[in-house]
């Protein structure tokens, strides 16, 4: 079936497997870094609680043999593992055979870690991390000839970003049409880095010619993916530049990092040897069983399409959702909507109440905006999943958020896990007494106020969003109840 070969694209598998190599790496970092203190045995929402409220079809994991802290430890450390071999380049000499099982431990490791994480994993880059791995585990490695229908579907798979993304912003806020949405945006937006300050205070005309842009690149160049050579590379290199500027202008976890590594899937070998100085191998064809493997998988991937394509083109269109429990074909997109005005939840903790407003002091988070004289720092790919959690729950009451009223009871409990997810704790070597949870109104400063003030936001007080809670005799958090 020599069809299904595509010679002139190894330094493309190369290039994208090795990338999805160091996503994984990150993706399995954040869980080791952060799974415990927020779904661990003792976390905000406990996994053992889940599993024991859903079935493996609705939530396919290895955990439901069994859950504890000590073998998530043992799953994500795995992960990284492997995903370091798959960055050194271990696939690309090891038998096929062998190749294909390390992709699909990746995927199987990071499936049911995604798959038990809740809302605290309730991200479009976990199912688009979690689809991209599943077609690596086909694509091939080493001296074999690249599966050419594995190029395509991975194409298929950056169009469906693309699009449905350009997709969701024209049907969705007003402020797209209007071309007016990035007014807005890049100072509302949930995780801002270093350069989202100056991104905000560019002249309004640019912001009008970046949403011309961005509707360009999201539904005009993702057509040109599938065109012959030069045109796809050109369409490859378009979708690259404008996910850069995105990671310029934002903080977006690997969703930017992770689309651009498919994107070179536009890529020829021609192309990419103008900036990659690596001597392809003498190639040799894919062994039959691998060949009736690829069109398998290929046969799937487009009976399967046939939701995601459904909900591209409905006025209802879906984001970032996944049709199957084992998230192998799904539908993407993001901001179909854009906030006009910034609030943030500030929590803070007293040692004693007789202290009065002096007393309370402030939490600061790694990533969210707190300090108004804090620079926003950038972390991305690296995900801070309850600083992004933070920012939805700003523009909600809190009885919608049951893992906020759980962190806050972490945090009179001392409990330093939790502690270690902040950047600052001011009572690390002790618990306070009360904590309460307040709501600001944050803009960026302007030049001026930046200048003379030292600050990157000015921020207002909206009023109380938690009121001061103690823990009772039982341990439950209770209101402090004020003389």
């Amino acid at each position: 079936m020599d069809w299904l070969q595509a010679s002139d694209y190894w330094l493309t598998r190369l290039v994208i497997e090795r990338a999805l190599g160091v996503i994984y790496c990150v993706a399995f970092l954040v869980a080791l870094n952060q799974f415990r203190p927020l779904l661990g045995e003792k976390g905000l929402l406990p996994v053992p609680l889940f599993l024991s409220r859903v079935s493996f079809l609705q939530a396919p994991s290895l955990f439901h043999l069994r859950y504890s802290d000590r073998l998530l430890l043992g799953v994500a450390g795995s992960g990284l593992v492997l995903s370091l071999a798959v960055v050194a380049g271990l696939p690309d000499v090891a038998p096929a055979w062998l190749a294909i099982l390390i992709w699909f431990a990746l995927w199987v490791l990071y499936q049911s870690i995604v798959n038990v994480g809740q809302i605290f994993y309730a991200f479009g880059w976990e199912t688009l991390l979690l689809e991209a791995g599943f077609l690596a585990i086909f694509l091939g490695a080493g001296p074999t000839v690249p599966a050419w229908p594995l190029i395509l579907l991975f194409r298929w798979l950056v169009f469906r970003v693309e699009f449905g993304a350009g997709m969701i912003k024209l049907r969705g806020d007003r402020c797209w049409r209007d071309l007016t949405c990035l007014y807005y945006h890049h100072e509302t937006q949930p995780m801002p880095n270093p350069l989202s300050w100056f991104f905000h205070h560019l002249p309004k005309p640019l912001h009008r010619v970046e949403v011309l842009g961005n509707f360009f690149a999201q539904l005009v160049v993702p057509f040109f993916l599938f065109a012959p050579q030069p045109v796809a590379s050109v369409a490859g290199a378009v979708i690259v530049l404008t996910q850069g500027w995105l990671v310029l202008s934002g903080n977006f976890a690997w969703l930017n990092f992770l689309t651009m590594a498919l994107a070179f899937s536009a890529f020829d070998d021609r192309t990419l040897s103008l900036f990659l100085s690596v001597g392809v191998p003498h190639l040799s064809p894919l062994p039959s069983w691998w060949q009736w493997l690829v069109v398998a998988v290929t046969v799937l991937v487009v009976v399967l399409s046939y939701r995601p394509v459904r909900n591209l083109i409905s006025p209802r269109q879906l984001m970032n959702f996944s049709f199957d429990p084992f998230h192998l074909v799904n539908t993407y997109g993001a901001f179909g909507s854009v906030t006009k005005e910034r609030y943030e939840i500030v929590i803070e903790g007293t040692d004693g109440i007789e202290q009065g407003e002096e007393g309370w002091q402030a939490y600061e988070f790694k990533g969210k905006p707190g300090d108004p004289h804090a620079v926003p720092r950038q972390y991305a790919p690296y995900h801070l999943r309850l600083d992004w959690l933070m920012w939805f729950a700003a523009m909600e009451p809190p009885f919608r958020h049951q893992w906020l009223i759980a962190f806050l009871v972490k945090l009179l409990q001392g409990d330093r896990a939790v502690s270690r997810l902040l950047r600052h704790d001011p009572f690390r070597s002790h618990a306070p007494v009360a904590v309460r949870a307040n709501l600001y109104h944050y803009r960026f400063s302007t030049w001026r106020e930046l200048r003379q003030q030292r600050a990157w936001w000015v921020r207002t007080l909206v009023g109380e969003y938690l009121p001061p809670l103690v823990l009772d005799k039982s341990g439950s958090p209770a209101r402090l109840e004020r003389e």
